[in-house]
């Protein structure tokens, strides 16, 4: 709800014009059919124009209701019925996409976007006489949207243009509001880039899990930072030998910081360590993390899956100080790594992450660079490619 305040509150700054509510306010609608609105045939019209110009957002298969059918006598009110419901549907489209829930089935990051009052949107929109200002504000905030809407239009090569919808619709599964800063991770890419306000500020390479053991998608809170951390060793990676070092060949285990504790596998802190020097304090249930490494030296690849799951950050450290700006100087921190001692530090304010993937995005000259799917997930049937496909409700 406070979400949806938010965003309601940004919009009506945002409208362009200004109406009176007793002049130019919709009428309700009689008795019965206290859920939709009584619209003007120049609203009608700007309704149809919107519809028409869900094409430039990759969603010209999106089903939207037919609205034209005039008026009767057994049904006086029929086109602004079927005209609230049409709108309601193309803000939803808007909102969360158009897509069945099988395309998003492993997108795990979450989004109260579903949970907006289309309906009250509507009403202020109409109350403004501005239904343009509503819809616009609904599209994905972030640049790269922006530069793959105007790609997409441009674009005349199919299979360009499908790769195009794909990620067009991964954003519009993003929550609309993603938080004034937040950091996003592209695992197309190989990179995490820090925003602030839709901004780009900073961006760090990063390797991201093998094709077998893929990153997950899904979003955190990061509240803090550990450095020189513990290793808390999954059961799955002690399996593949690191259990049978400890047991069989101790000497050689103390040497690499392997220890075993309470039943529980882990390495110290220490070069060597897997984790290298830092990790983020982001609990997720996957148990996936943004982390330093020892092997430096797997940055150099263009392609970047060598993980397990987890996000090894190249520039782990200097990703540490810039989130710990205004909580700890750049001396302190090197103190702290230097001192070999497991230490916490708590960010200003916790801020969200993204796991995500795209395989466009914008580049820094407005134009859109096309990434290798490398774990295979552009093949979605999406409304775009599916003709007469419902929206989701």
């Amino acid at each position: 709800m406070r979400r949806f305040i938010a965003i309601l509150g940004g919009l009506l700054l945002s409208a362009a014009s200004t109406v009176s509510a007793s002049s130019q306010a919709p009428m309700p609608a009689p008795a019965g059919i206290e859920n939709y609105l009584i619209w003007s045939e120049a609203q009608i019209a700007e309704l149809q124009q919107q519809v028409d110009a869900r094409t430039s957002e990759g969603l010209e298969n999106c089903s939207i209701t037919d609205f034209s059918q005039p008026n009767s006598a057994s049904d006086p009110y029929r086109r602004s019925r079927l005209a609230t419901i049409a709108a309601n549907e193309l803000m939803m489209a808007y909102l969360e996409g158009c897509s069945p829930a099988s395309a998003r089935a492993s997108w795990r990051i979450n989004s109260d976007d579903r949970d907006i009052d289309t309906q009250q949107l509507l009403l202020k929109a109409l109350v403004r006489n501005d239904l343009t200002a509503y819809f616009d504000a609904l599209r994905p905030r972030n640049p790269h949207y922006q530069a793959l809407r105007a790609a997409y239009v441009a674009e005349t090569d199919a299979e360009k243009r499908a790769i195009l919808a794909v990620n067009m619709e991964r954003w519009r599964w993003m929550p609309l509001v993603m938080g004034s800063k937040y950091l996003l991770v592209n695992a197309a890419s190989f990179e995490v880039s820090l925003w602030e306000n839709d901004e780009k500020l900073k961006t760090w390479p990063v390797i991201v899990g093998k094709t077998s053991t893929p990153t997950p998608v899904f979003d955190a809170t990061v509240s803090g930072v550990i450095l020189n951390p513990w290793w808390e060793i999954p059961t799955s990676i002690v399996a593949e030998g690191i259990g049978s070092m400890v047991r069989n060949n101790p000497a050689a285990a103390r040497r690499r910081g392997y220890v075993l504790e309470g039943g529980r596998y882990r390495q110290r802190p220490g070069p060597g360590n897997a984790l290298g020097q830092m990790k983020l304090v982001m609990p997720n249930p996957y148990a996936v993390y943004l982390h330093d490494t020892p092997n430096k030296n797997r940055f150099s690849e263009a392609v970047r899956t060598f993980s397990h799951g987890c996000i090894r950050v190249g520039g782990a450290i200097d990703l540490d100080k810039t989130l710990l700006e205004g909580v700890a100087t750049s001396d302190k921190v090197d103190q702290i790594l230097a001192s070999r001692k497991t230490t916490k530090l708590m960010l200003e304010r916790p801020i969200p992450i993204y796991i995500a993937y795209f395989t466009a995005e914008g580049a820094e000259d407005g134009t859109v660079r096309y990434l290798s799917d490398v774990y295979k997930r552009d093949r979605l049937k999406l409304a775009q490619s599916e003709p007469a496909t419902d929206c989701a409700a």
